[in-house]
């Protein structure tokens, strides 16, 4: 059903570790070709020898942060039959916002926006098409308020969420499910390096990925885990919203001084 759906070939941007590797080595589980983005050659490799043993892999390098990486993968894609697209590319400027470069800043609006937007955009039109697919766009728990340190790419994943949910409507009466993950703390090598000892409700991307895929066609919007999905509650509906931002500034504080 799985493959019938979302096949023959799912394409993961941000594919070079982390959750976007594991997308990869879970659909390629589930029997989907993959297609692989990133920005480093060597990781795709390594990836790509792990999983061509069980289906067809193709990796294409491209910095989605550039205006030119939609035409590369969509010219490195144009003969294959796309039934899943996974926006999981990210960059998260960490620290006080005024002590970050202006720079770093709308790098980060540019991968995390306008590449969901410009990839959304193409890649929906060819589902909706075929009429049958899905798009899954990574939000994040730091999307349902302020999140103080990480001001910038908490914005983004909010605008990630409302995007996708949106589309999740305009998509479904053409055969396209759209899902945004609300991922909370992932034991990724990126959150290790600022967080060593871990974080809150810090699940495994095996579980965060697993989770996404049962529920994408279910609902626009999943949290992963069960305390992520409390934690979400107690701060979305029961705390008053300075409170949230408190706490969100207390926890990403952390992360800050642990870099």
């Amino acid at each position: 059903m799985f493959t019938a759906r979302y096949g023959p070939t799912a394409l993961v941007l941000g594919a070079s570790e982390g959750l976007g590797a594991e997308f990869a080595r879970q659909l390629a589980g589930r029997g989907l070709d993959v297609v692989l983005v990133a920005r480093r050659a060597d990781a795709l490799a390594a990836i790509e020898a792990e999983l061509s043993k069980q289906v067809k892999v193709r990796c294409v390098v491209a910095d989605l942060a550039t205006p030119g990486a939609l035409a590369t993968v969509a010219a490195a894609t144009a003969d294959l039959d796309v039934g899943l697209v996974v926006y999981n590319a990210a960059l998260s400027p960490l620290g006080p916002f005024l002590s970050q470069s202006l720079g770093e800043n709308l790098k980060a609006i540019d991968v995390n926006v306008r590449g969901p937007v410009a990839f959304a955009h193409h890649f929906g039109a060819r589902l909706a098409a075929r009429g049958r697919g899905g798009l899954v766009l990574l939000s994040s728990l730091t999307a349902f308020q302020g999140s103080p340190f990480v001001s910038t790419y908490g914005a983004t994943k909010a605008f990630n969420l409302a995007f996708a949910e949106g589309l999740w409507f305009e998509l479904k009466e053409r055969g396209v499910d759209v899902l945004s993950v609300c991922a909370g703390a992932t034991k990724t090598p990126n959150l290790l390096k600022a967080a060593p000892d871990g974080a809150p409700g810090m699940l495994e991307p095996k579980q965060v990925v697993a989770e996404a895929l049962d529920a994408l066609g279910r609902a626009p919007t999943m949290i992963p885990g069960v305390f992520n999905r409390f934690a979400s509650f107690l701060m979305r509906r029961l705390l008053p919203r300075r409170t949230t931002i408190t706490i969100m500034g207390q926890q990403t504080k952390k992360l800050h001084a642990g870099r």
